[in-house]
C-alpha cells in the first residue's frame, strides 16, 4: 500500500470528522445558493422593478444570515480538519515511537538521531495540510459544485454543458502540477533530513571537533547541507506560486467562457431572462473558485508525500521486536538460562553464535572476553532488549517472551558503561519517572555512594543536569545510575563494565555498591579485569561470538586463552 492509500486510510478511520466535514459542506453550498439567489433577487428588485429599500430589507436579513451561515461552518470545517490532522498526527507519531522503543539496539545503531527526529516531528508535521486542507477541500469541492450544477441546469442547460465541459481542465492541470511537485517535496524532505541528521552530528561532538580543530571545516558543512535546504524550498515554492497563477488563469478563462454564452443568450438570441442569466453568473465564479481551491489543497497534498514516504519508510523497516506474552512473572530471582542462543547485527556487523549456559538464582555470573567478544550483546538479548535469531531465553524454564514486558523489566536492572542521564534534576534521573518521596532517593544516592557528590551541588538533589549528565564526572554518573537500581532492588542486576574508565577510589566505591546491591540478586557482569571477578560462582569465556568455555576461575585457568588473558593481565597489575 502506496503513502497516499495508507494517509487516505488513516483519514477515512476518522469516520465522525469525515461525516462532520460533509455535513459543513453541504451547508457551505446551500449557504452559497441561497447566498446568490438573494443577491440577484435584491437586484432584480431594486433595478428592475424599481422596489423600495423598505421592501427588500426582510431579503437583506436573509443576505446577511446565509453569509454569516456560510461563514460559520466555513469555520467548523476548517476545527474539523485541524482535529482531524492532530488525530492523524498522533496516530503516526505513536507508531514511530513504537517502533524506535520497540527494538532500541537496532534503532541506535541505525542512521543519525538527527534524521529519526526529523522524521518523528518535521516529517510527521508536514503531514498536517494533507489531512487539514486536502481533505475538507476535496468534500468540499465533491460536493458544492454538484449542488451549484443542478440550480445551473434548472436555468439554462447550455450553461450547465459548459461549465461541466471546462471544469476538467482545472483538475487535469493541478494532477500534473501536483507530480512534479511530490518529487520537488521528496528531494526537499531528503535535504532536511539530511541538514537535520549532520547539524545533531555537529552539535554533539562540537567539542572533539573543537579539540582537532575541525570546527570551520564542519560549519562549512553544515552551511552547505542548510543552503541545499533552502534552494530545495524555493523550488517547490517555485512550483506552488506558478501552479496557482496557472490555476486562476484557468478559472478565470472558464468563467469568461460562461459569462460570453450567458450575454449572448441575454442579447443576441433573447433566450434568457435577467434573473437566470445573473443567478448563472454570480454562481459561476463560486463554481470553478471550489475546483480551484482543490487545485490549491491538491498541491499541498501531494506536498505531503515526500514526508509521508519518510514516515512509512521507518515504520515499513524489519521489525524483529520480542513479542511479550500475558503472564507475570511472580519470582523475583528466577533461574535464567540461554538454549542455543543467537543473533546477528544488521550489516553484519556482529554475529553471536549459538549459545547455551545456565545461571542459577542468585549466582553470580561473569562474563570475560576481549573488546568486541559479544559481551555486551548477550546481556542486550538476556534483558530482551534484542530478540533472538534462534533458540531461546528461558525463565524460571518459560519462554522469556511468555511473560509481561513489564513484570520483566520490573525484575531486572541493567548499568551500562555509559548510563545516560536525562536534562532534569538529580531527583528526577535517580526516580526516572516512578513514583518516590526524597527521603527514598535520598537513601537510594548514599547506598549508591552519591551523598558527597549531592553535598557538593547547588540545589542538592534538586540541582538541574545538562543533557547527558552534563556537569558529572564518569564515576558520578555510574554512582547515579547506581542509586536508580538501589531504589528499584531489582533481582536481576545486569552490569556492563561498570568501572572502566574510573578511577581506583571511585572504583571502590561503585564496588562496595555493586556488593551491597547484588547480596538478595542474581548478578551478570561483565568484566576486563580479572581479578575483580574470581570470586563469581561461574565465569564464562567468550571469544569472536563464541563461548569457549564456563566454570569457576580455578577451572577456567586450564582453558589457555584463559589462562593467557588472565597472566597478561596480573603481569600489567604488577
Amino acid at each position: 500500500m502506496n503513502a497516499v492509500k495508507r494517509l487516505q486510510a488513516l483519514a477515512l478511520a476518522e469516520k465522525r470528522h469525515i461525516v462532520g466535514l460533509v455535513i459543513a459542506a453541504v451547508m457551505i453550498g446551500l449557504s452559497i445558493l441561497a447566498q446568490a439567489y438573494l443577491i440577484v433577487d435584491i437586484v432584480d428588485q431594486v433595478f428592475l422593478k424599481n422596489a423600495s429599500f423598505e421592501s427588500i430589507v426582510p431579503t437583506l436579513g436573509w443576505l446577511i444570515f446565509a453569509l454569516v451561515t456560510r461563514a460559520l461552518f466555513g469555520y467548523m470545517s476548517g476545527r474539523i480538519g485541524a482535529s482531524l490532522s492532530e488525530k492523524a498526527k498522533r496516530s503516526l507519531r505513536l507508531q514511530l515511537l513504537d517502533r524506535y522503543t520497540s527494538n532500541p539496539i537496532e534503532t541506535s545503531l541505525s542512521g543519525q538521531s538527527g534524521k529519526k527526529v526529523s522524521v518523528f516531528m518535521d516529517a510527521v508535521d508536514e503531514v498536517d495540510a494533507y489531512f487539514s486542507q486536502y481533505w475538507p477541500q476535496v468534500i468540499q469541492t465533491s460536493i458544492i459544485p454538484l449542488l451549484i450544477l443542478v440550480v445551473v441546469f434548472s436555468q439554462h442547460w447550455i450553461s450547465g454543458v459548459i461549465m461541466m465541459v471546462t471544469a476538467p481542465f482545472i483538475p487535469i492541470f493541478f494532477i500534473i502540477i501536483g507530480i512534479a511537485t511530490q518529487k520537488k517535496s521528496e528531494e526537499q524532505m531528503e535535504k532536511m533530513n539530511q541538514f537535520s541528521g549532520k547539524f545533531l552530528d555537529v552539535l554533539q561532538g562540537l567539542t572533539t571537533l573543537k579539540l582537532y580543530g575541525r570546527t570551520e571545516r564542519e560549519a562549512e558543512a553544515i552551511e552547505k547541507s542548510s543552503l541545499d535546504f533552502r534552494d530545495a524550498t524555493m523550488v517547490v515554492l517555485k512550483t506552488a506560486f506558478l501552479s496557482g497563477l496557472m490555476l486562476e488563469f484557468i478559472s478565470m478563462l472558464s468563467t469568461g467562457v460562461v459569462a460570453l454564452e450567458v450575454a449572448l443568450q441575454m442579447v443576441v438570441w433573447e433566450n434568457l431572462t435577467f434573473f437566470s442569466g445573473f443567478l448563472i453568473l454570480v454562481l459561476a465564479p463560486e463554481y470553478y473558485l471550489a475546483i480551484k481551491d482543490l487545485g490549491g489543497a491538491f498541491h499541498t497534498g501531494r506536498g505531503s508525500m515526500g514526508a509521508a514516504d519518510r514516515i512509512f519508510e521507518a515504520l515499513d523497516a524489519p521489525d524483529e521486536r520480542l513479542q511479550w506474552g500475558d503472564r507475570t512473572l511472580m519470582s523475583r530471582t528466577p533461574e535464567l538460562e540461554l538454549a542455543e542462543v543467537s543473533f546477528a547485527y544488521e550489516g553484519g556487523r556482529f554475529t553471536l553464535y549459538p549459545l547455551s549456559g545456565v545461571i542459577p538464582a542468585g549466582a553470580h555470573v561473569a562474563l570475560v572476553g576481549a573488546s568486541g567478544s559479544g559481551k555486551t550483546t548477550i546481556l542486550n538479548v538476556l534483558s530482551g532488549l534484542v530478540k533472538p535469531d534462534s533458540g531461546r531465553v528461558l525463565v524460571d524454564g518459560d519462554p522469556l517472551e511468555t511473560y509481561t514486558d513489564s513484570s520483566w523489566y520490573d525484575t531486572i536492572g541493567y548499568i551500562s558503561q555509559n548510563p545516560y542521564l536525562f536534562a532534569g534534576t538529580v531527583a528526577d534521573n535517580i526516580a526516572l519517572g516512578e513514583t518516590a518521596d526524597e527521603a527514598s532517593i535520598l537513601e537510594a544516592a548514599t547506598a549508591a555512594g552519591l551523598t558527597d557528590v549531592i553535598d557538593q551541588l547547588p540545589n542538592g538533589i534538586h540541582t538541574e543536569l545538562g543533557e547527558g549528565g552534563y556537569g558529572l564526572s564518569g564515576g558520578e554518573r555510574q554512582r547515579l545510575a547506581l542509586a536508580r537500581a538501589f531504589l528499584k532492588r531489582p533481582g536481576i542486576i545486569l552490569f556492563d563494565e561498570p568501572t572502566t574508565g574510573l578511577d581506583l577510589v571511585t572504583e571502590q566505591i561503585v564496588r562496595r555498591s555493586i556488593d551491597e546491591l547484588s547480596r538478595d540478586a542474581t548478578l551478570v557482569t561483565v568484566a576486563h579485569r580479572l581479578h575483580t571477578i574470581k570470586q563469581a560462582d561461574a565465569i564464562w569465556f567468550v571469544d569472536e561470538g563464541r563461548l569457549i568455555a564456563q566454570g569457576t576461575h580455578d577451572d577456567l585457568l586450564s582453558v589457555p586463552q584463559y589462562a593467557d588473558l588472565f597472566t597478561l593481565q596480573k603481569g600489567v597489575r604488577g
